[in-house]
């Protein structure tokens, strides 16, 4: 028992059906863990001991009473907070909203699908003010940090699910990502990060009506990672852009060899003024060489995106920001940054909105077009290094800290923009161990031939094994 966290997702779903270990067990391993560990990573804003533990007792249940039994039956997973869970507090990372307990019609559809999937809820994972910023800091949490270097922060804004996966305090985690927020946190720690193609996973009830957020799984290991997303897809009856579910699961295709693959690769990023550090640089070039060993054909394209092309983007952020319903006296708590991009917002008009939407479209099309001809696309996940807690952020200027967030994370806006599928893959380390991530692309619809390449690199140099001192 004192070692059950090092196993992966997958394995404890399959101690839990063997008796090798009962879900009330894994639960108070986990949250013991939680209690000891947390403080130093600020994976958590709420902890929610009471009710992982029902739940396990629910899942022993179960798994007494046989038959059929959900897939994830048993494993503790958290939700982050940005995903209300009814009779949970749930903070969208303000301070406005420290206090608010979801109601139970807050009920939400990816939560509904974790619930029946058979999982143990520890808590709600840290997040910026409403998910907006590529930093996890805020004024209701501490900032979460990488548990590969605890000065570095764990990037965002699903920062405190990466944390936790990559420090040991869950087996995996749900993210949501809108401009890189799984797969920039995932580069930060250290782990697989997927942001699933858009209509994917259904947003019901309610969504984001730019199509640029999805949810999307973090692990540790590629399979991890497919078979919580094999929870997580499916659409809904009215879902703006459904996909309809896939007749191969996508941890089958973690299991077939992916065959010879064209792959594009490019790293220069289309944000003017913006260099790639030489030793992020240099996993790409290694990453390179390994998909070359492999076989595949990879192939040097241009950067298909023109300066000014994400201009677009800024605004459709900004309204998005405005949506949250922030009581007017109670606008001056939230935070730099979220006050300068609602302000933004505010005074966008209707036409000015619709033209930005349309904007985006092309500058969508333009990246499909781009990756259309090819299996998959190579890129850095992040032009730089985790930074250190507060180097993005600047209070005092909000222009310059939006600045700095996209010349940190150049290459992951315009996957969202596109709505392709990309996860970042640890596959560079640096010499002091801090973790590199390598963001792979493919076409609209494409993750589960993504998923086996991805397994494919990560059965040639694995990447399970590495442990941050924290673990």
């Amino acid at each position: 028992m004192d070692d059950v966290h090092e196993l992966s997702m997958l394995e404890q779903a399959a101690a839990v059906r063997r008796g090798d270990v009962s879900p009330v067990e894994l639960a108070e391993h986990y949250l013991r863990r939680i209690e000891r560990l947390d403080g130093a990573v600020g994976a958590y804003l709420t902890v929610t001991p009471e009710r992982a533990l029902d739940d396990a007792r629910r899942a022993e249940l179960r798994l007494a009473a046989g038959g059929e039994l959900p897939p994830l039956l048993g494993v503790p997973l958290p939700v982050k907070d940005l995903d209300p869970v009814p009779g949970i507090r749930c903070t969208t990372g303000s301070a406005v909203f420290a206090d608010r307990v979801a109601p139970p019609e807050a009920a939400t559809h990816l939560v509904g699908l974790l619930e029946r999937a058979g999982t143990v809820l520890l808590g709600k994972t840290n997040t910026p003010e409403f998910g907006l910023p590529a930093y996890t800091e805020s004024r209701v949490g501490p900032p979460a940090r990488s548990p590969y270097e605890p000065a570095l922060g764990a990037g965002g804004s699903s920062g405190g699910a990466a944390a936790a996966v990559a420090a040991g305090l869950a087996p995996a985690a749900t993210g949501s990502d809108g401009g890189g927020s799984i797969r920039i946190p995932a580069s930060c720690c250290g782990i697989v990060g997927l942001k699933p193609s858009r209509g994917r996973i259904s947003p019901a009830p309610e969504g984001d009506v730019s199509g640029l957020a999805t949810a999307g799984p973090l692990a540790r290991t590629v399979r991890d990672a497919a078979a919580l997303l094999d929870v997580m897809a499916g659409p809904v009856p009215g879902d703006p852009v459904p996909l309809a579910a896939t007749e191969t699961p996508f941890l089958a295709w973690c299991e077939r060899t992916p065959g010879r693959l064209r792959i594009a690769r490019w790293a220069r990023p289309d944000v003017p003024d913006v260099t790639v550090e030489p030793e992020v640089l240099a996993a790409y070039e290694k990453t390179s060489a390994l998909l070359a060993e492999l076989g595949h054909d990879v192939i040097d394209a241009d950067q298909p995106l023109r300066p000014g092309d994400r201009d677009a983007f800024t605004p459709v952020w900004a309204v998005l920001a405005g949506l949250a319903p922030v009581p007017p006296e109670r606008e001056a708590e939230l935070m730099p940054l979220t006050r300068w991009l609602r302000e933004q917002g505010r005074a966008a008009t209707g036409l000015e909105y619709a033209r930005s939407l349309a904007a985006m479209q092309r500058v969508g099309r333009r990246l499909a077009a781009a990756v259309a001809p090819y299996d998959a696309v190579l890129t850095p996940t992040l032009a730089r290094l985790p930074q250190p807690v507060g180097a993005l952020r600047d209070d005092a200027d909000p222009a310059a800290d939006f600045a700095a967030q996209i010349a940190f994370t150049p290459f992951t806006g315009p996957w969202n923009i596109a709505g392709l599928p990309a996860v970042s893959l640890p596959l560079g380390w640096t010499g002091q161990g801090l973790p590199v991530g390598m963001m792979l692309g493919a076409p609209h619809g494409a993750e589960g031939p993504l998923l086996a390449l991805a397994a494919q690199l990560e059965a040639t140099v694995p990447w399970a094994g590495r442990r941050p001192e924290i673990w």
